[in-house]
């Protein structure tokens, strides 16, 4: 936010100009600290043809990953946290994110922990962020630390950008044949409709099923809308309830084929999330309680807090997680009992990451080379029944 002030310095000479802060308040202690007496201050009013438009003022989980990774090297180099903060709040082009780093930047300046001022903001920066960070300032290892955080980070978004951009196509084509089917339904269908209803002849039953369709969506559209609007409010509501959302997360690991799929996702976040934590200096049980609150399935965070209990009774982790052999395989098991025996256990955690993700990549690459024939096999098949239906009274017609 830009203020238009005017002050006089300590000789008395007038002196004017525009000052960059996320508040009025901030903008005075700015001035202030350079010797000025603020006698107006006032928030700089842009013309409407000079704004900028924002489409989306929403901070991405790219903007946080750029935004530690730049951190990250700053602090490496030994700038200040008040400067580091300051000079990103500068270089950064979403304003709202500008502004929070503003905010963040005078807190610490006030004298807030770095962690402390991050965890205002827990849409943006997650426990699992705060505690790196806050471990960081514990150790005296903030740089390394960040450097831990940002790679995380890095991997994160990499990992989930292939995930989306390998379910565009199928996606895509999925809608557009959605769009076609409903033209044909609703704009083709009802023409020819009106050519058969005029030679009198009887309709093959394909076709009259065809005919009947469309005369019912024509008719009752908004039932439809009505209908799925309805429905996906409900399934917002539901999984918002701890209830809902437990359900799902169970139905989700036991889906055929696709429950595999999902568990070798999560069982990849909670070792990851689980080894940066380890690394970063954090107490295992610590570690576990912060990966419980942010791994993503309730059934996982059930069994991770239960393994948080029984490793404060002095239990190994891998005898814990053995207990529940239908959401942890025998890999992972073993690979936690080395890394605790070897004392490396964030080194093996991070193996398993390696394994996972590269076993969800082949899994995902081969399951969407076997959709795209799929979804064509399956249009076709509707589109040619369409065709069909149609293409045999018109051709009766033709032989008589």
């Amino acid at each position: 936010m830009k203020f238009n002030y005017q002050a006089r310095t300590q000789e008395g000479q007038i002196q004017t100009g525009v000052v960059e802060a996320s508040s009025r308040e901030a903008a005075l202690t700015l001035l202030q600290k350079y010797g000025l007496y603020v006698t107006f201050l006032e928030v700089s009013k842009v013309p409407f043809y000079a704004k900028r438009i924002e489409i989306s003022q929403r901070i991405s989980r790219k903007d946080v990953v750029v935004f530690s990774r730049q951190l990250a090297i700053m602090f490496k180099s030994n700038v200040p946290v008040v400067e580091a903060l300051q000079t990103l709040s500068n270089q950064t082009k979403n304003q709202k994110f500008k502004e929070k780093i503003l905010r963040i930047s005078e807190k610490v300046e006030g004298g807030t922990s770095f962690s402390v001022s991050l965890s205002s903001y827990p849409k943006i920066f997650s426990p699992f962020y705060t505690n790196m960070v806050k471990s960081g300032e514990v150790s005296g290892k903030l740089s390394e630390v960040l450097g831990y955080l940002a790679d995380h980070l890095e991997r994160e978004y990499n990992f989930y950008s292939k995930v989306i951009t390998a379910m565009i196509y199928p996606v895509f084509v999925f809608f557009v044949f959605l769009i076609i089917l409903t033209l044909m339904v609703v704009f083709v269908v009802p023409q020819l409709s009106q050519v058969f209803a005029t030679t009198g002849k009887e309709v093959p039953q394909l076709t009259k099923m065809a005919m009947g369709l469309s005369s019912f969506l024509k008719r009752w559209w908004w039932v439809f809308i009505l209908f799925f609007l309805g429905l996906g409010i409900f399934v917002f509501k539901f999984l918002k309830t701890k209830e809902g959302k437990k359900s799902v997360d169970k139905l989700f690991l036991k889906l055929p084929l696709l429950g595999e799929f999902f568990k070798k996702i999560y069982l990849s976040r909670l070792a990851e999330n689980l080894s940066t934590l380890i690394s970063s200096g954090l107490p295992i049980v610590r570690a576990l309680e912060i990966t419980g609150k942010i791994v993503g399935n309730d059934v996982y965070k059930t069994i991770i807090l239960k393994t948080q209990d029984g490793v404060k009774r002095g239990e190994p982790m891998s005898s814990i997680l053995s207990r529940y052999q239908e959401f942890f395989p025998p890999l992972f098991i073993q690979m936690t009992v080395v890394g605790e025996r070897t004392g490396q256990l964030d080194s093996a955690l991070m193996n398993i990451v390696n394994f996972y993700q590269r076993d969800v990549e082949r899994t995902l690459d081969s399951f969407v080379s076997l959709l795209e024939p799929i979804l064509i096999i399956g249009l076709g098949i509707i589109v040619a029944g369409l065709v069909m239906a149609f293409l045999l009274p018109i051709y009766r017609l033709e032989m008589f």
